[in-house]
């Protein structure tokens, strides 16, 4: 192979057999193991991962993006989609789509004794701020340059007055 073919292959193809993985386990709800496949690629504007939950966990807390939006495939396995307060079922072959903002708070269930596997796409946009309703929490992370410049995790109750710590 050459040089630029394999610079292309570099940039431009992913494996999601041979990606490494990261395993987020937070007993006792949370156990998923994510490949994350555009991290090192060309893309600018697109998130991918191939994420594998464990039977009876959940991959992430309860959230809504207030600019990226989201689609997951389910690929193998079964469980149910939290979302706006109610419990959809979830099978192989389901496509869910989910737009930024507050009226489609989400996460994914493993509600079977087998693993639930899908494959996650996002935009990136930034700067981006995502909520967890069930925690009160909220997200604000800035990139510039692919590389993460700010990143801040608070609770809504912690707001400041406009003015506070300035002459």
């Amino acid at each position: 192979m050459s040089e630029k073919v394999e610079s292309l292959r570099q940039r431009l193809i992913r494996n999601f057999n041979a990606v490494p993985t990261t395993h987020d386990l937070r007993a006792p709800l949370y156990d998923s193991v994510c490949a994350r496949l555009a991290t090192g690629t060309a893309a600018q504007k697109l998130g991918a991962s191939i994420d594998t939950v464990a039977p009876g966990k959940i991959s992430c807390p309860y959230h809504f993006h207030y600019a990226q939006e989201e689609m997951f495939i389910i690929l193998e396995g079964s469980g149910s989609l939290r979302v706006a307060g109610e419990m959809l079922p979830l099978v192989s072959g389901d496509i869910i789509f989910i737009p930024p903002g507050p009226e489609y708070p989400h996460q994914i269930v493993n509600t079977s004794d087998q693993p639930l596997k899908y494959l996650s796409v996002s935009t990136r946009e930034q700067p981006e701020v995502c909520e967890y309703p069930d925690s009160g929490k909220f997200l604000a992370t800035a990139s510039a340059g692919g590389e993460r410049v700010f990143d801040v995790i608070q609770r809504a109750e912690n707001d400041l007055d406009y003015w506070d710590g300035e002459p």
